[in-house]
C-alpha cells in the first residue's frame, strides 16, 4: 500500500501514531531540526528547552534532568508509533527528516507533530534506524546531553524502551482487528531495530517477549538496563519495564545502563 497524502491509516491507532499535516498546524511552529540546533539557553528561545520546563511544572519534577528523560522518551515514542506504524501498515516509511517534522514544544502529551511533506521511504529496519535513531534520536540525546546530566545508558534504555512500546500497542491493535501480518511486520521490524548497535544491550525480551529459532518476536514485553528516572517524580513509582522492581529509596542517581 502506498503512503496516502493524510497518512490515514495511522489514525484509529490513537494518539501516539497520527501524524498531522502541514495544512492542519496552527500557525507557524519550529521544526525538530531548530529544536535540536538551538543551544540558546533562554527559554523562551530554546523549543527543547522550554519543553523541559513545561514536563517538569506538569509532573513537579524534582530535578530539570528527571523532566529531561520524561519529554525525551515522549518525543522517542512519538517517532518510533509514526515509523513503525507506517511500516508495518503500508510497507512504507514517509521521510521524518527534524527539517520537515514541526513541533508544538508547548502542546500537551503526546507531543503534537506535522509533517511538511510526504515522501515515502522503504519500510525495512534499516531506513527505520536511519530515520528515528540518526535522524532523531542522536541529535535529540545530543542537545538534552548539553544541558542536562543525562547518562548515554539512560537515553538509549529510553529509546529502546519507547519503540517496544510502540510495537505491543501496534501488536494489541492488530491482533484485535485481525490484522496478523501487520504485527507479524511490527514485531519483525523490533527485533531487527533492538540488535542495532545503538539499541543492543539496552534491554532484554522477558516472559512471552521470547524470540523465536526464526527470530520472530514472539510478544513484546522487555525488561531495560536502565532507569528513566520517572520514580524521582512524586508518586511516580517505577515503570513496567523499569531495571528496578520497586523505587530505590536512597540513590540519588538511578543506573545509566
Amino acid at each position: 500500500m502506498d503512503l496516502d497524502p493524510d497518512l490515514a491509516a495511522l489514525r484509529p491507532l490513537g494518539g501516539f501514531f497520527v501524524l498531522g499535516t502541514e495544512g492542519a498546524a496552527p500557525g507557524p511552529l519550529p521544526t525538530l531540526a531548530q529544536a535540536y540546533a538551538d543551544a540558546s539557553p533562554d527559554v523562551c528561545g530554546n523549543p527543547l528547552i522550554f519543553r523541559v520546563r513545561k514536563v517538569a511544572n506538569a509532573l513537579r519534577a524534582p530535578e530539570l534532568r528527571v523532566a529531561a528523560s520524561v519529554a525525551h522518551q515522549g518525543l522517542a515514542a512519538r517517532l518510533w508509533s509514526v515509523a513503525l506504524g507506517c511500516a508495518a501498515l503500508y510497507g512504507r516509511v514517509p521521510d521524518l527528516d527534524p527539517r520537515l517534522l514541526r513541533w508544538d514544544a508547548d502542546g500537551s502529551a503526546p507531543d503534537d507533530l506535522w509533517l511538511t511533506d510526504v515522501r515515502p521511504l522503504p519500510g525495512d529496519a534499516p531506513t527505520l534506524a536511519d530515520v528515528v535513531l540518526h535522524g532523531h534520536l542522536e541529535p535529540l540525546s545530543a542537545a538534552l546531553r548539553a544541558h542536562h546530566r543525562l547518562a548515554r545508558g539512560l537515553l538509549r534504555g529510553n529509546a529502546a524502551s519507547a519503540l517496544v512500546g510502540a510495537a505491543r500497542e501496534l501488536d494489541r491493535w492488530a491482533r484485535r482487528h485481525g490484522r496478523t501480518q501487520t504485527a507479524a511486520r511490527a514485531r519483525s521490524l523490533t527485533v531487527d531495530l533492538l540488535a542495532h548497535p545503538l539499541l543492543a544491550g539496552t534491554g532484554t525480551l522477558t516472559g512471552t517477549g521470547t524470540l523465536t529459532g526464526t527470530g520472530t518476536l514472539t510478544g513484546t514485553s522487555f525488561r531495560r538496563r536502565s532507569c528513566c528516572l520517572y520514580y524521582r517524580v512524586p508518586g511516580g513509582g517505577v515503570c513496567g519495564d523499569c531495571c528496578f522492581t520497586r523505587p530505590p529509596r536512597s540513590s540519588p542517581r538511578a543506573p545509566s545502563g
